[in-house]
């Protein structure tokens, strides 16, 4: 194994890539972007058709797994764990195989590994990190932040869990940029998921260049988070959808700016690829501008919330955004919980507050749906007179959608991948499963073979 090179797999999660182009055309300040659409070899993907089947915690688990969601059937985020020990991801095939394997937050991904070089998993997946002291810290700080992003929370642990990430990640130039952005974030808020994003790739680095493993993989989300907020505020701007004064100034480019961090990232990613380090940069999905306007609300603390609604329940994991996932003793508390949530709705105008419901066996998945703007002075009212009064005080203001996704996504091999001829143009995302394992030639030539997924 020693004769294989290393690889890398960067994922850009939901990056649309025909924006990318436009603005390395319009303002070509992407140098590291230019170079990747000029140099490196590009795979077109497409995921499923259906668009509730369209979300990057289904697309990742085909890419990691290899098959269509028709075949590995995970639909929820977090859902991964649930999934029968038969179905392989690609870091535990890899490891099989003699290869040493990393991973960064890799998205609905289970940590099976047996001697991971690292593993920190993603903020909504309960699946346990390598197991040192230093991971289950830095795993605990990634789900309090990101869970609590909309309300603007950070506990002290987790303050300083990142300061002990910057210290042991020391490098001036990243440390420095990594206090710019923190700075930013002050009067541009749209900085602070890209501040998660730096941390995540200061820490992937760091271990990288520490354990030097034969594949590793980092999962980067704030380009998907700022697509679905600020769309409609990016170049070139559409009179007929612009983004309310009020919600992020006229003069403001979130995309620009997010492009530009993430150019930075690729540059030091490009800075190890070469001979003995190749390299892959794909998206999953992609997104493109929403056709209509629809407010996110989060609740801002959901255990207070559910108690307040009288509902018992044994505990409750927040999810992405609006989801939220509550966990009961008994089917008969599911069971009234549902009824409850189900009655909810906004005093003044009559809408639901909850929907997607998916009862489980133990549990009870659901999101706040509602679609319309929440002032402090809503009330909430349900069934038997229950109320709730000044609304707004409870949920936390996320974003007005801008960005939907789309079944199209982008791949980039490094030159010196090693890859089919002719190139495939337009596969299915699983098949990245197929092309990535292929950069290892001992593991090609002793693995079975794959299924090719039109």
């Amino acid at each position: 194994m020693a004769s294989s090179p290393s690889l890398i797999f960067v994922q850009l999660n939901e990056i649309n890539f025909d924006v990318v182009r436009e603005y390395v055309a319009r303002f070509g300040d992407l140098p590291h972007f230019k170079h990747i659409l000029a140099e490196f070899q590009a795979v077109s993907t497409h995921a499923e058709q259906q668009y509730a089947q369209l979300e990057p915690w289904i697309q990742w688990v085909s890419m990691q797994t290899g098959k269509p969601f028709a075949e590995h059937g995970v639909f929820r985020l977090g859902d991964i764990v649930n999934a029968p020990a038969s179905l392989v991801q690609i870091f535990e095939l890899l490891e099989s195989r003699g290869l040493r394997v990393g991973a960064i937050s890799p998205m609905n991904a289970r940590n099976r590994l047996a001697r991971p070089a690292y593993f920190v998993p993603d903020p909504w997946t309960d699946t346990p990190s390598d197991g040192t002291p230093f991971s289950r810290r830095v795993t605990a700080m990634l789900r309090q932040s990101v869970n609590d992003n909309a309300a603007g929370r950070l506990t002290l642990r987790s303050k300083l869990t990142i300061v002990e990430v910057l210290l042991r990640t020391f490098d001036w130039p990243h440390t420095r940029l990594f206090f710019r952005m923190l700075r930013e974030a002050k009067s541009r808020p749209w900085t602070r998921a890209l501040v998660l994003d730096q941390l995540i790739h200061l820490l992937h680095r760091a271990l990288w260049l520490r354990t030097r493993p034969d594949a590793s993989f980092v999962f980067l989300n704030a380009g998907a988070h700022l697509q679905h907020h600020y769309f409609f505020s990016a170049e070139p701007r559409d009179p007929q959808r612009r983004n309310p004064a009020w919600y992020i100034g006229y003069d403001c480019d979130p995309i620009r700016d997010m492009l530009q961090f993430y150019d930075r990232v690729l540059g030091d990613y490009l800075a190890l690829a070469g001979a003995p380090v190749r390299l892959v940069v794909a998206t999953g999905l992609t997104q493109v501008p929403y056709d209509r306007v629809k407010y996110y609300y989060r609740l801002r603390d959901h255990a207070q919330f559910l108690q307040q609604a009288g509902i018992s329940f044994a505990r409750v994991l927040p999810r992405m955004t609006r989801d939220f996932e509550i966990f009961f003793d008994t089917p008969g508390n599911m069971a009234v919980a549902q009824r409850k949530l189900s009655a909810m709705c906004i005093q003044r105008t009559g809408g639901a507050m909850f929907g997607d419901f998916e009862p489980r066996e133990s549990s009870l998945f659901l999101s706040l749906t509602y679609p319309g703007e929440i002032a402090d002075s809503d009330v909430a009212v349900g069934e038997e007179g229950w109320h709730l009064p000044t609304l707004g005080r409870h949920v936390a203001f996320v974003a007005i959608k801008n960005g939907m996704h789309d079944t199209r996504g982008f791949a980039f091999f490094s030159p010196n991948c090693q890859l089919p001829h002719p190139l495939p143009q337009d596969i299915h995302v699983a098949r990245l499963f197929d092309l990535t394992c292929d950069q290892f030639a001992a593991l090609r030539a002793a693995r079975e073979p794959a299924s090719v997924i039109a």
